[in-house]
């Protein structure tokens, strides 16, 4: 089997995430790990290179917006991933086109995602393939909702939900942040875009709280957020009735945030207060990401997919349960793995060629091969068919 070189574009946590996961698993030969500050992409590769006993990375400084610079790293790479803030994304997938390279990306903002996937017929030119939203959310809560419309003769609704959360909750937050702050509230503020009576909904945030249970972890809070099925609803339309996802929390957690956001505080727009102009957004996170911050924080990640419809003739429920923890032998949090290793688990899909030329919606991925690859690393899942009567 052929060996592959992959870049990375962003050494913090997820990029190293799935480096770790393509020289393990993806076949890679060699890793460019590339990052704005230089002492990052050298404390990453160093830290791949104690976890995995041999040298395969290198790293890079690199700034994004130096066009010459960021066609130089992707140029040599069989596939490469783009781990940086979402507003970068649109002119790397058009570097990538340049040179040749098959692009995953983490996502954050359907808006752009869309207008990458709008450049369909230059990747097939190009010949490479283009999956934004890789990751837990939007990337791998489509693939499991896909998975439980396709365990259906006839799906007609499906409604996912999950949670990135502490195994030991502190009060007063009951929350350990593990992803960057301004992707948090990001998620907390504006709409969601769910499948309704068959038609496409906008639903606001933080309105449409209800309590799941899911043992081991008792009775959990589930909320409207927003980014969580992407492009999703419009693929899925016509196909099922019903497509939603929610964010669970352990309870009481929401009732803060709904009244953060009615107070204001996630707004972008300036105000000015004892003639000073500041930013209500900044100042929250300001305040907030120090109390929900926890270096040492063991977490762990939960995944839901329920789909309702025909099996066998018959109304039938379909759950698909997948939970991840902390791991104590290489230190990667669960939302690492669940968000590094889907995207790793792309990029060598692309590379080894599964996936045809071309832009491809997250939700349209194989899921069945997805949620074997995560069960090869020791992530699996559990089936469940319930009659409906």
């Amino acid at each position: 089997m052929n060996q592959h070189t992959y870049t990375i574009l962003g050494a913090g946590r997820q990029g190293l995430a799935a480096a770790y996961d393509l020289a393990k698993f993806g076949r890679a030969e060699h890793i460019i790990l590339a990052d704005a500050n230089p002492e990052t992409a050298r404390r990453a590769v160093q830290r791949l290179h104690d976890l995995l006993g041999r040298e395969i990375a290198e790293a890079r400084r690199l700034d994004v917006r130096d066009a010459s610079a960021l066609r130089e790293v992707l140029r040599p790479a069989d596939a490469a991933l783009s781990a940086v803030p979402y507003y970068f994304n649109l002119d790397i997938t058009r570097a990538a086109l340049e040179t040749g390279t098959h692009l995953a990306d983490l996502g954050g903002k359907t808006d752009i995602v869309r207008q990458q996937l709008a450049l369909d017929a230059e990747a097939r030119a190009a010949g490479i393939s283009l999956v934004p939203d890789c990751g837990m959310g939007p990337g791998l809560v489509s693939n499991l909702g896909a998975y439980a419309m396709d365990l259906l003769d006839e799906p007609r609704e499906v409604v996912i939900y999950d949670a990135g959360l502490p195994q030991n909750p502190k009060p007063p937050w009951n929350y350990a942040l593990t992803f960057h702050i301004n992707g948090l509230t990001n998620e907390m503020d504006g709409q969601a875009v769910f499948i309704r009576d068959g038609k496409i909904a906008y639903v606001d945030t933080l309105t449409e709280p209800e309590m799941v249970e899911f043992p081991p972890f008792g009775r959990l809070e589930a909320d409207v957020t927003s980014g969580g099925t992407s492009t999703a609803p419009w693929t899925f339309l016509g196909r099922v009735q019903r497509f939603e996802n929610k964010v669970m929390r352990f309870p009481g957690h929401y009732e803060w945030l709904r009244a953060f956001k009615t107070l204001g505080l996630f707004r972008e727009d300036p105000i000015t207060v004892d003639g000073q102009t500041v930013i209500p957004r900044h100042v929250y996170h300001a305040l907030l990401e120090p109390q929900i911050t926890d270096p040492e924080v063991r977490d762990v990640g939960i995944m839901r997919a329920v789909g309702r419809g025909l099996k066998d003739g018959h109304k039938t429920e379909v759950q698909i349960d997948l939970v991840d923890y902390y791991d104590e032998a290489t230190g990667f949090t669960a939302m690492e793995r669940l968000t590094g290793w889907h995207a790793s688990i792309v990029m060598h899909m692309q590379a080894r060629g599964t996936l045809s030329p071309g832009a491809h919606p997250v939700e349209t991925l194989p899921a069945e091969a997805v949620l074997r690859e995560f069960g090869r690393r020791g992530i699996p899942h559990e089936i469940t068919f319930t009659p409906i009567k």
